[in-house]
């Protein structure tokens, strides 16, 4: 029955049967009649009850529901069994109506279950029994009556219809004072219970009481508390056996600085565009800060927190101490222009110049930002400071330092793998290797896996994993790289190798190992898949990328005797290599060989490749040897599969609690 159709039945209805609307008071019952002339499919239809938007602000007895069509009695789409009470449909009509031909006719009244289309329509509606009767209440009133009818004539009207109805009742002063009513007594309703957004692990009453006032501070910043209860709970026999740097702990668990500001820039269509942009200097109580800028849109200042705070111990854990920072923006650079790019960056080094300098801030790499990004952001700062901080060889300008510093902290990543392997009486030969991810470090990891004679069987980008149960070798690692370079899919690798395997929408845990490098990004290891890498036969796991697992994740590794290899360990090759900084603040990844290159006396462009490799496999030892030392000393048994980690976290904050504390506070 169209529109047209309905509208005559009802003025058909009115002409036959005198009968016109009458004002009814509130509380009064609405009969919904239907006859032979009206659309049949509603006669027997049944009511499904489904929570209303609205029972936040409502008391829990009240039955409050939406109306949704059923095609099947006692059952709807998307909704549990208890979610589906049937109202009445149907009942007996206890009056008769009089016609204008002198006799009468039996009606039935009926509350009919409404069309799908009208659902949001009715999102203030609610079925409820009051006096053994079904009806149709307002959800913020309370009430029914004619402020609160569909079509009183028992059809269902036109669309326009409907809306008039909704909209007189949303104007109508009952509908607005009980509003109003409403508003006020929210001080008075139980707030509900707000669930933390990370999990917390047990502690010790003091460092539970310094977490609790971080969660205090910031409850939303699920990354940065997730981050720091680990080393919280590292440094619980650092705290008890020292109890002054308690306070030291609690300043350092405060950033030194965070910078929040508004990135504008256009388009090739000439549209504009606004992202945030974000910088957090955690700590320069060692050096002048330095950590990564990352271009993505889960970047937040919670994600900028915690990966500042990573790179300050990062850096406090290495032979040469530099300052923690990091940040980046919510901006997106896949699918963008050159050009496009190449504004945003000049926009964004716009606001962040005024903080960098070689003795106070200098960016490096980190996700969406690489060597084209890097030249963007150092144009624009070069032009904007005035002068060119860099190094220059020959002809050519070095201006983002050593040509060694993408490879430094991927080989560093197997350096440790084969320190943590070797204590066990083994090496990397023949042994299966999982890796996530296909960026820069994941691809330099599975570049040093090959010479060592070690099997890697897979990477990953967003879209899900590539599986070669042959392993890569050096000309398939070479079409990985160009596929990379190009921008492609890691599915265009099947068309060489065709009996490789790419699995969508999932990540490569489950596939059988024996060491596994984590390189994508922070959190991609949870609960079950912890469980997966132990039942793959994994025994190793060297951390490449900033926080891969869960805190629960973790639990699970260690309770299985897996031995994790934390990032700020692991990361040490990669420290050697940001720090052309006292002559060029702009560096990319890895801290020991940026160190390095600061040092006046020391020119890492005359390294030959043994060297250099030399140096960071000197840089990974020593860096072992200190995290083993400090969890001995606080009586973590170098067995433990926690002793890595916690002697991490020790060495690293004793070099940063000194410094505070020859400081002052400040």
């Amino acid at each position: 029955m169209n529109s047209m159709d309905e509208i005559n039945l009802l003025r058909q209805a009115q002409r036959q049967h005198q009968h016109h609307l009458m004002v009814r008071g509130i509380g009064e019952e609405i009969d919904l009649e239907i006859g032979p002339g009206d659309d049949p499919s509603f006669s027997g239809a049944s009511l499904v009850a489904v929570t209303s938007t609205h029972d936040a602000v409502v008391h829990a007895d009240d039955h409050k529901s939406l109306l949704i069509p059923c095609s099947q009695t006692g059952a709807a789409d998307g909704l549990a069994p208890q979610q589906q009470h049937l109202a009445q449909g149907e009942e007996e009509h206890d009056g008769m109506l009089r016609q204008p031909s002198g006799h009468t006719k039996k009606k039935k009244k009926v509350v009919k279950k409404w069309r799908e289309e009208w659902a949001d329509t009715y999102k203030w509606a609610y079925v409820a029994v009051h006096d053994n009767t079904t009806r149709i209440f307002c959800s913020v009133c309370k009430e029914y009556g004619r402020k609160h009818r569909r079509n009183p004539y028992g059809n269902e009207g036109s669309r326009n219809m409907q809306m008039s109805a909704l909209e007189e009742h949303n104007n109508s002063l009952l509908h607005k004072e009980a509003l109003r009513l409403q508003m006020a007594s929210k001080e008075k309703l139980q707030p509900p219970e707000i669930e933390r957004p990370v999990y917390v692990k047990a502690l010790s009453k003091t460092a539970a009481s310094i977490l609790e006032c971080v969660l205090r501070r910031d409850p939303h910043e699920a990354e940065y508390i997730q981050s720091i209860q680990e080393v919280v709970h590292s440094l619980e026999p650092v705290l008890v056996k020292n109890t002054q740097y308690i306070q030291i702990l609690e300043r350092l668990l405060e950033p030194e600085r965070c910078f929040i500001f508004r990135v504008p820039w256009i388009d090739d269509r000439g549209e504009a565009h606004v992202n945030r942009g974000f910088r957090v200097q955690f700590s320069q109580a060692l050096g002048p800060c330095r950590g990564g800028l990352r271009f993505h849109p889960s970047m937040s200042l919670s994600v900028a927190k915690f990966l500042a705070f990573e790179h300050t111990l990062k850096n406090a854990l290495s032979l040469y101490k530099l300052g923690g920072a990091a940040g980046g923006s919510d901006f997106d650079p896949k699918g963008k222009s050159d050009n496009e790019i190449m504004r945003f960056c000049q926009s964004f080094m716009d606001e962040l110049y005024r903080y960098l300098g070689p003795d106070q801030d200098f960016p490096a790499e980190d996700i969406g930002v690489g060597p084209r990004e890097m030249g963007y952001l150092f144009g624009q700062y070069r032009r904007l400071s005035g002068h060119f901080q860099g190094n220059f060889t020959g002809p050519k300008i070095f201006w983002s330092g050593s040509s060694f510093r993408t490879e430094a902290t991927g080989y560093g990543l197997v350096f440790f793998a084969r320190i943590l392997l070797a204590e066990m009486n083994k090496e990397l030969k023949g042994l299966r290797c999982v890796i996530s991810g296909s960026g820069k470090i994941a691809m330099h990891v599975l570049e040093k896996l090959l010479p060592c004679g070690a099997i890697p069987v897979t990477v990953s980008d967003s879209k899900g994993y590539l599986l070669d149960e042959d392993g890569f070798d050096y000309m398939k690692y070479s079409l990985l790289r160009d596929i990379k370079a190009q921008q492609k899919s890691l599915k265009e690798y099947l068309k060489s190798y065709p009996h490789a395997k790419y699995i969508d929408d999932a990540k490569p845990w489950s596939e059988q190992c024996d060491v596994a490098f984590p390189c994508a990004s922070h959190n991609e290891i949870d609960q079950g898949e912890a469980v997966a890498i132990i039942n793959s036969g994994c025994r190793v796991l060297v951390e490449c990328s900033n926080m891969p697992c869960t805190v629960q994740a973790v639990d699970i590794l260690r309770k299985a005797k897996v031995i994790v290899a934390p990032a700020k360990a692991t990361a040490a090759g990669g420290v050697m290599h940001g720090l052309t900084a006292l002559t060029n603040p702009f560096t990319c990844p890895g801290v020991a060989l940026g160190e390095l290159e600061l040092n006046p006396e020391f020119n890492l462009m005359q390294l030959s490749v043994e060297d250099f490799e030399n140096k960071i496999q000197d840089a990974i030892k020593q860096t072992y040897e200190r995290s083993i030392k400090a969890a001995q000393d606080y009586g973590i048994m170098k067995e433990s599969p926690e002793s890595l980690v916690h002697g991490a976290n020790i060495c690293a904050f004793l070099n940063i609690a000194q410094a505070m504390a020859d400081q002052g506070c400040v």
